[in-house]
C-alpha cells in the first residue's frame, strides 16, 4: 500500500525551493486545508473512507489512498471525469490546468473541453483523487499507478509509455546512435541524450520536419499505431521502412521483437490529444414517440389496476398455501410453470410478480417443517388499503428492491440455476440504475417515450466501468419493461403518478422522504382508477358479467358461488352444480343465494340460475358422510340402493349396516368427492350429527418483514453522522498536530512515557492553569491513542476533562495514561 500522499516524497523534498511555500506537500496537507464542508462532501462521495472513522487526516489520505477504495472512487466517475483522469495519468508529474486542457483539446482547442474541464477537476478534487493548486495537479499515486500505460495494463487513451520509460536500460551507444540518426548532436551521457530526443518529439516544427522525410510505408506504420494500442511485432531483420523508423527512435524495443510508438511521438501525430474522441457532456435523451399526457396516465392506471389484479390472484392462488420451498431455497421449475398457467402468464412475467409480492413483504416461506410459500400477515394488512395505496406500496417496494427478477432462468458465476424466490438474485445496482432511468424519462417532456438507445448510451456515459455496463444495461432494459408492467409508464412515458412517486415535478412532495411520495402517488392515481361497483349482469346462459372491479365483499362472495370463465375489461363467472354446492358446503342455504343475486344484479334472476340453486340445494345434504371409519346415512333407502348397484361405487367397499346407514372402509373425505364424482351431493356431519360447513382455510406465515435491500458498498452516511466524523476527525488531526514541548525518552510519533508521579503532577498544574495537555492513553480494549484534553478535576484516580478529539467532556483513569506533556507554546 502507498503512503506517498500522506508524507511527501524525497524529490518533493529536493524541489521544495521551486515551490510556493502554500502549496500542500501531501494529500494530508491538501485536505487539511480543506474546510468541514470539503471534507463532508469527500465522505459522501466516498462512503468506505468513513468505516472506521479515521482518526486523523493522515489516516483519512492513507485510506484514501488504498486501492480498493480508489478502484471503487474511479468505477463512480462519469465518461469525461474518467477521461480527465487519464489524462492526469499520462501527464507530467505534477502538471498544470493549462496542461491538461491542451492534451484534452488539442492543438486546435475544443471549447465544450475547456468548459467541462472545471467541473470534472472539481469531482477529482472533492473525491481526493486530485489535489494541489491549479500549476501542480498531482493524481494520487494509486490512481496514477491504475490509469498509467503499462504493457499489461494498457491505457485507454492508447498512449504508450515516455522516450524515458521507454530507453530505460538502453545502451547508451544506442542512444547515440539513435539521437544521430534523428539529426540530432551526440551528447556525453544516456540523459542528456534522452531529453533531447524528448525535446524533438515535443517540438511540433521539428517533429513534422522530421516526418516529412519518412517513406510512405513508416507514416503508414505509426497511422496505425497513433492511436492504440502502441505496441507492434518486428522481425530480427526489419524492412527498411521500420529500420528506418527504429533508427530515429519513433519505433522503440521493448522486448525481443516487440516495439512501441513512444507517447511524445504519438501525441505529436494526434495533434496534442490524449484522447480519440472526448466526451466532455452526456449524450441526450432523445423522444422516439410523444403521446398525450392524459393518454398516458389512462394507459398506466390500467396496467396499475392490472398489477394489482395479479398480485391478488396470485395470493389467493396460495392462500391455502403455496409451493414448497427448494432446499436450496425458491421455487422449482415446475411451480413456476404451474403459477403462470394460473395466472395465464408466460413464465418470465409469472417470475416478476412473484418477486414483487416477496419484495413487497406479502408473501414469504411459512417456515414449517414441511415448508412452503404461503401469504404473510400483511397481505391481508395491504388488502384492506384503498387501491391507490396498495398500489403504491408495490410500487414502492419495487424501486428500492436489489432483487433482479430479469435474472430468473439464468446461470450465475457457479454454473446454478438462478430460481424465482431463491438465493443470489440481488443485485445491489438495481435501485440505483431504476432510479436513474425513470429520473431521465422524467427529464423528457411529459408524454415522451424515450428512445431505448440513446437513453443507454446516456447510462454508459454516466457509468463507464466495463465491468458494471453490461449487467446496468440488462437492468435499465428490465426497469423500461417492470415499470411499464407496474403502471409507473404508460405507452413508454412516465406517467403522472409515476413523477410524484420519484418526488419531480410534484408541488405537494417534492423531494420527499418515500412515505410522502407514496403518498403522493396515490393521490394522483386515485381518480384514474375505476371505482369498485357494488353490482353485476346476470344472464340466461348461467354467467354473471362484471362490468368493472367489484366491491371486495361482493367479488370474495362471488368467487364461492361461481367460478371465473374469463378476464379484462369485465370479468365473466360461471355458476356450476359445484360452484352453487361450494357456497352450500360454505354455510349458505339457497334462499341466501337466491337472496345475494336479487341484491347484487342490474338484471332479474334467470329462471334457469334459480332452477339450478333450488335443484343442488334440494340435493345437498340428503345424504351425510360421518367418519366410523367413515358412514353415510339417508332416510330414503331407495337412494342407498341406487348407491349400493353402481359399479363406481366398488373401489369406495359399501356395506349396509342398517336400511338407512351404509358403512366404508375409505375415510370420509375419500368418500365425499366419491358419492360427488358419481352425481350425488352429500354433506359431511359431524360426530353430533350436525352439518359441517366448510370454508377454505387461509394459511398464513408467521409475522415477516420484506427482505432488506443489499446496499452497493458501504451505506451512504446521513448528514449527521457525517458531521460528527468531521468533528472527530479534526479534533484527533489536532491531537496528532499540536505542537508539544519535548518529552524525554519519548520517540517521535509514540506516545508520551512520563511516570505516574509526574502524569499526576502535570495534570493538577494543567487544571490550576486551564491549559490543554497531550496524553497518551490505553483504553479498556486495549487501544492506544494520542489525545488533546484541557483536565477540569484530578481525583480518585480520574482525570474529568474536556477531550478536543471527542468534542466532548470525559473521564479517564490516570493509570491507563501513558504519559503527559504540555502543547508548546505558540511563537
Amino acid at each position: 500500500m502507498s503512503t506517498d500522499e500522506s508524507q511527501p516524497t524525497d524529490s518533493a523534498t529536493a524541489s521544495a525551493s521551486a515551490r510556493p511555500a502554500d502549496t500542500p506537500r501531501s494529500l494530508a496537507e491538501a485536505l487539511r486545508s480543506r474546510a468541514d464542508d470539503a471534507l463532508a462532501g469527500l465522505l459522501h462521495a466516498r462512503p468506505d473512507l468513513l468505516n472506521p472513522v479515521p482518526t486523523d487526516l493522515t489516516q483519512l489520505a492513507t485510506r484514501a489512498g488504498t486501492r480498493a477504495s480508489v478502484v471503487r472512487a474511479l468505477e463512480r466517475l462519469d465518461r469525461f471525469a474518467q477521461q480527465v483522469a487519464q489524462t492526469l495519468a499520462v501527464a507530467p508529474e505534477p502538471t498544470t490546468y493549462d496542461e491538461v486542457l491542451a492534451l484534452l483539446a488539442g492543438d486546435d482547442g475544443d471549447p465544450a473541453v475547456a468548459k467541462a474541464l472545471p467541473g470534472a477537476l472539481g469531482t477529482l478534487h472533492e473525491q481526493a483523487l486530485v489535489w494541489g493548486p491549479d500549476d501542480r495537479l498531482r493524481l494520487v499515486r494509486t490512481a496514477r499507478e491504475l490509469l498509467a500505460p503499462g504493457p499489461q495494463h494498457p491505457s485507454p487513451t492508447g498512449l504508450g509509455p515516455t522516450v524515458a520509460e521507454a530507453t530505460a536500460g538502453m545502451s547508451p551507444t544506442r542512444l547515440q546512435a539513435i539521437v544521430a540518426a534523428a539529426g540530432l548532436p551526440t551528447t556525453h551521457d544516456p540523459v542528456s541524450a534522452v531529453e533531447s530526443l524528448t525535446a524533438l518529439f515535443t517540438d511540433r516544427a521539428r517533429m513534422s520536419a522530421l516526418l516529412d522525410e519518412a517513406p510512405a510505408e513508416s507514416v503508414e506504420v505509426l497511422s496505425r499505431l497513433v492511436w492504440g494500442p502502441p505496441y507492434g511485432q518486428v522481425t530480427a531483420d526489419p524492412a527498411r521502412h521500420l529500420r528506418w523508423l527504429l533508427d530515429r527512435g519513433l519505433l522503440l524495443p521493448t522486448a525481443p521483437g516487440t516495439v512501441v510508438l513512444p507517447r511524445e511521438a504519438a501525441l505529436h501525430l494526434r495533434a496534442g490529444r490524449a484522447h480519440r474522441a472526448p466526451e466532455p457532456a452526456p449524450p441526450p435523451v432523445v423522444a422516439a414517440r410523444d403521446h398525450r399526457p392524459q393518454v398516458v396516465d389512462a394507459t398506466a392506471a390500467g396496467q396499475a389496476y392490472t398489477a394489482l389484479a395479479t398480485v391478488e390472484e396470485l395470493l389467493k392462488e396460495w392462500d391455502e398455501g403455496g409451493p414448497a420451498v427448494l432446499r436450496a431455497g425458491g421455487l422449482s421449475v415446475r411451480d413456476l410453470k404451474r403459477t403462470a398457467v394460473a395466472l395465464d402468464l408466460p413464465e418470465p412475467l409469472a417470475a416478476f410478480w412473484v418477486e414483487l409480492a416477496y419484495a413487497a413483504g406479502l408473501v414469504a416461506s411459512d417456515g414449517e417443517a414441511d415448508e412452503r410459500y404461503a401469504a404473510t400477515p400483511a397481505y391481508d394488512e395491504w388488502q384492506e388499503l384503498p387501491a391507490p395505496e396498495r398500489w403504491a406500496a408495490l410500487a414502492t417496494a419495487w424501486l428500492s428492491a436489489t432483487r433482479t427478477a430479469g435474472l430468473i432462468g439464468g446461470r450465475d458465476g457457479k454454473d446454478r440455476t438462478l430460481s424465482a424466490l431463491g438465493p443470489h438474485l440481488d443485485r445491489s445496482a438495481a435501485p440505483e440504475v431504476r432510479r436513474r432511468v425513470l429520473a431521465l424519462l422524467a427529464g423528457l417532456p411529459e408524454g415522451a417515450e424515450p428512445d431505448a438507445d440513446s437513453l443507454l448510451a446516456r447510462l454508459r456515459w454516466e457509468r463507464p466501468s466495463p465491468a458494471a455496463q453490461d449487467l446496468r444495461s440488462r437492468i435499465a432494459g428490465w426497469t423500461l419493461n417492470e415499470a411499464e408492467l407496474l403502471g409507473v409508464t404508460g405507452r413508454g412515458a412516465l406517467s403522472t403518478h409515476g413523477r410524484a412517486l420519484l418526488g419531480v415535478d410534484d408541488t405537494e412532495a417534492p423531494g420527499g422522504d418515500a412515505p410522502a411520495r407514496a403518498a403522493a402517488a396515490s393521490r394522483h392515481l386515485a381518480p384514474l382508477l375505476p371505482q369498485p361497483l357494488d353490482h353485476v349482469l346476470l344472464q340466461a346462459d348461467l354467467t354473471a358479467v362484471a362490468p368493472g372491479p367489484l366491491e371486495r365483499p361482493l367479488a370474495e362472495a362471488l368467487a364461492v358461488l361461481a367460478d371465473v370463465e374469463s378476464k379484462g375489461g369485465a370479468t365473466v363467472y360461471r355458476f356450476t352444480p359445484g360452484s352453487v354446492r361450494r357456497a352450500l358446503d360454505a354455510g349458505q342455504s339457497a334462499s341466501d343465494l337466491h337472496a345475494f343475486l336479487a341484491a347484487h344484479s342490474r338484471t332479474p334472476v334467470p329462471q334457469p340460475l334459480a332452477y339450478l340453486i333450488d335443484d343442488v340445494a334440494r340435493r345437498h345434504g340428503h345424504l351425510r358422510i360421518g367418519a366410523a371409519s367413515a358412514y353415510v346415512r339417508c332416510d330414503d333407502e331407495a337412494l342407498l340402493n341406487e348407491i349400493l348397484a353402481d359399479k363406481r361405487s366398488q373401489g369406495l367397499r359399501l356395506r349396509r349396516l342398517a336400511p338407512t346407514v351404509l358403512a366404508a372402509q375409505a375415510d370420509p373425505g375419500a368418500l365425499l368427492e366419491g358419492l360427488r364424482s358419481m352425481g350425488f351431493a352429500p354433506a359431511a356431519e359431524s360426530t353430533e350429527g350436525d352439518v359441517l360447513i366448510t370454508r377454505a382455510h387461509a394459511h398464513r406465515t408467521p409475522p415477516r418483514s420484506a427482505p432488506e435491500p443489499v446496499p452497493e458498498g458501504p451505506p451512504v452516511p446521513d448528514d449527521t453522522l457525517i458531521a460528527a466524523a468531521v468533528r472527530a476527525i479534526r479534533a484527533g488531526d489536532l491531537a496528532s498536530t499540536a505542537p508539544r514541548k519535548e518529552v524525554h525518552e519519548t520517540p517521535s510519533g509514540s506516545l508520551p512515557r512520563t511516570t505516574s508521579a509526574e502524569t499526576l503532577a502535570t495534570m493538577q498544574a494543567a487544571v490550576m492553569t486551564g491549559e490543554a495537555v497531550w496524553i497518551g492513553y490505553v483504553n479498556a480494549e486495549g487501544a492506544a491513542s494520542q489525545r488533546v484534553i484541557a483536565p477540569v478535576r484530578v481525583e480518585g484516580g480520574f482525570v474529568t476533562a474536556y477531550d478536543h478529539t471527542a468534542d466532548e467532556v470525559r473521564t479517564f483513569a490516570l493509570h491507563r495514561i501513558t504519559g503527559v506533556a504540555e502543547l508548546a507554546d505558540d511563537e
